[in-house]
């Protein structure tokens, strides 16, 4: 029987369960349920057949629960996120939120395209084909992030464009290169012509963009934005017709400042992202149920907040089956004990029972074995001495800024001062063996002893490295090599906490579980050592090399001043 027989015999189904003439192969029972279409709690039976949702009304089924007591919500999208940040394999991340009530993510793989180039969105898809939660994707868009950075690869639109034909691609991530699309730059405006003549979206990323620069910005099709952090940003952006993704996530959060807009004229232009989360926040906190919660706390409609974390996203993202519990639409639940406690006690996928308390066990996706081999031999760097990182002239200072990942220019030092918290700071190419190593300084970090070193530095993901002497610094960068990736407190040339991440550098291919505790155990060796409890270790460290974000950041060539375009 062929694919077009197949789903004929699938619609026969699908009409006759829902015209009553047969009965439903699942039926949740006297049950209250979030309608998105009429933003207000209902109570039916609700019917599903070969997946999807036929019925709203009186039903019999094949099985049938009792959802007496208990709210039915639309599964739950996350609208912007990079799985990698998790620091786990897309099969543990989805072990991770499905239990939360998320049925759908959209994943932006810059991440580990960043050191793979195109092989790196390849190993991504591959690596959630098949999953219970469906792993969907915007292509990246800025690989490296900028032309100063010096990345695993550099990716133009004639390496993504392929992409576009695979069904689980949504459209072009985040433009982080706001100044080439209003520069007009030529590489940029191929990007976004090929996304649109494809027919699809165009997600943002710039921070403070305002006045014509965000008409033009806009114009050139730019659709949305998770970048703001205050209401009146929000609201230009609103205006001129983007949609907004209030982002909660570990690097950064939005929620508490733009919680009015959730009950204001545009709630339904809003959507919910976590775009960085870490494994403790995912064990600790959850994950697109932990936004809703708190946007209802902070006074939303819990029926417009469930709305944000579905039905919107799956409308700016043209999912036409999915975000919303009606006929037609496929059968993806979370069932919360209340909107008081929001709970999730089950979830469903595609009308099947993947979480009851207990995770239902699932398949893990092949991969392809030059794929594998690839992602696990992912550095080229020749070993590393002290004097690699002697500094001849006074250097820039960033200075850190508690609770956020943007950066004061402090000025110029000759040297470290450990007493006065000016501490050296290093970034080393890894990709190529160039041996190019940027120097300068930090102010702020803590750090009375040894060093801390990482291989997640965002977003070219080279080797970054903090610490009092350049002995120490040395002894952690190696250490990261040796581990083919990973995250090290050292002192005195010994690793006091160590996490491996051989894939890419970036994740792990151990349990979300041994992850989190091998990483809090690094985290609290970093605080023994006198970093600030004011800032996260690792992933403050792991943005300071982004030169997209104010005010000092430093690259594999030095301090750079991103609001003056210029090294220091």
């Amino acid at each position: 029987m062929g694919k077009f027989e197949l789903e004929l015999k699938k619609k026969h189904k699908i009409i006759s369960a829902a015209a009553g003439c047969e009965p439903a192969d699942l039926v949740l029972k006297n049950a209250a349920y979030v309608n998105v279409f009429s933003n207000e709690l209902c109570h039916d039976d609700i019917a599903v057949t070969q997946g999807v949702i036929v019925g709203l009304g009186k039903y019999s089924g094949r099985t049938e629960l009792d959802m007496t007591g208990k709210i039915v919500c639309p599964g739950f999208i996350d609208a912007h996120i990079h799985i990698e940040s998790s620091l786990v394999s897309p099969r543990e991340f989805v072990s991770a939120v499905m239990p939360h009530g998320t049925t759908t993510v959209i994943t932006d793989p810059h991440e580990i395209a960043n050191v793979m180039g195109a092989d790196g969105i390849a190993y991504m898809i591959q690596a959630t084909e098949n999953l219970p939660v469906d792993v969907l994707f915007m292509l990246p868009s800025c690989v490296p992030a900028t032309e100063l950075d010096e990345a695993g690869a550099i990716l133009d639109y004639s390496e993504i464009n392929p992409f576009y034909e695979n069904p689980r691609v949504l459209g072009l991530a985040e433009m982080m290169n706001y100044k080439g699309v209003i520069s007009g730059d030529e590489d940029v405006l191929k990007k976004l012509t090929a996304a649109q003549m494809n027919q699809l979206k165009i997600d943002g990323h710039a921070p403070g963009l305002q006045g014509n620069e965000l008409n033009a910005y806009i114009a050139a099709g730019v659709a949305s934005d998770h970048e703001c952090s205050e209401l009146q940003e929000a609201f230009e952006k609103l205006k001129r017709g983007q949609y907004i993704m209030i982002r909660e996530g570990t690097a950064a959060r939005n929620l508490d400042a733009l919680a009015p807009i959730l009950s204001g004229k545009c709630a339904d232009r809003c959507m919910f992202c976590t775009d960085d989360k870490h494994p403790s926040d995912l064990l600790e906190k959850g994950h697109i149920d932990y936004i809703i919660k708190k946007a209802i706390s902070l006074g939303a409609d819990p029926i417009i907040a469930v709305k944000a974390a579905s039905f919107n996203a799956a409308e700016y993202f043209r999912l036409k089956d999915c975000g919303a519990i009606a006929p037609g639409y496929a059968a993806d639940f979370a069932v919360i004990d209340s909107f008081e406690s929001f709970k999730v006690e089950k979830v469903y996928k595609r009308g099947n029972l993947t979480f009851d308390g207990k995770m239902r066990d699932f398949p893990t996706p092949e991969i392809e074995p030059r794929l594998l081999t690839r992602a696990h031999n992912s550095f080229k760097v020749s070993r590393l001495t002290e004097n690699d990182f002697a500094a001849d002239r006074p250097l820039g200072v960033i200075g850190l800024v508690s609770g956020e990942i943007v950066s004061n220019d402090c000025g110029l030092a000759e040297k470290m001062d450990v007493e006065k918290d000016i501490l050296k700071i290093a970034v080393i190419e890894r990709h190529n063996n160039t041996h190019h190593i940027g120097i300068g300084y930090i102010k702020g970090y803590g750090l009375k002893a040894g060093a801390v070193a990482t291989s997640i530095s965002h977003d070219s993901h080279n080797i970054i490295v903090v610490g009092v002497s350049d002995k120490e610094i040395a002894a952690a960068a190696n250490k990261v090599v040796e581990l083919n990736g990973g995250i090290v407190v050292m002192k005195n040339g010994e690793a006091l906490g160590e996490l491996s991440l051989t894939v890419a550098g970036i994740m792990s291919d151990d349990t979300l579980e041994n992850v989190n505790r091998k990483l809090e155990n690094a985290k609290n060796r970093a605080l023994e050592l006198g970093v600030s409890k004011e800032i996260d270790p690792f992933m403050t460290l792991s943005f300071m090399s982004l030169p997209v974000i104010p005010t000092l950041r430093l690259t594999t060539h030095g301090v750079f001043n991103v609001i003056k375009w210029k090294y220091v």
